[in-house]
């Protein structure tokens, strides 16, 4: 029995010796390029899109009006929402800073 509740210790002690991730870096991106009105896609996701020279990025944000930046070359701030690409549209990025 003592053998078995050492071991037990062992084994809750090793599992709670690990190295956690830093949440507020993870998934961090910075782009720059000009904000499109999101039209008709084959995407349901994001209410406007970034697009740079050789990649689109679809953009949701609670705070940030992007209507206020159409047709515009900007540098956007935020995080990559874990999930996305779906159904072969762009990766989704919750924006948090938009700058001119």
């Amino acid at each position: 029995m003592k053998k078995i509740l050492i071991l037990s210790l062992f084994v809750a002690a090793l599992s709670g010796c690990t190295t956690m991730n830093n949440g507020k870096s993870a998934g961090a991106i910075t782009v720059s390029g000009k904000i499109e009105k999101l039209g008709m896609t084959t995407f349901q996701y994001g209410t406007h899109l970034l697009k740079t020279a050789d990649k689109s990025y679809a953009l949701k944000s609670a705070s940030i009006n992007f209507d206020n930046y159409l047709n515009r070359e900007v540098t956007v701030k935020g995080k990559k929402v874990a999930g996305y690409p779906i159904d072969g549209g762009p990766e989704l990025i919750d924006v948090s800073l938009i700058k001119l």
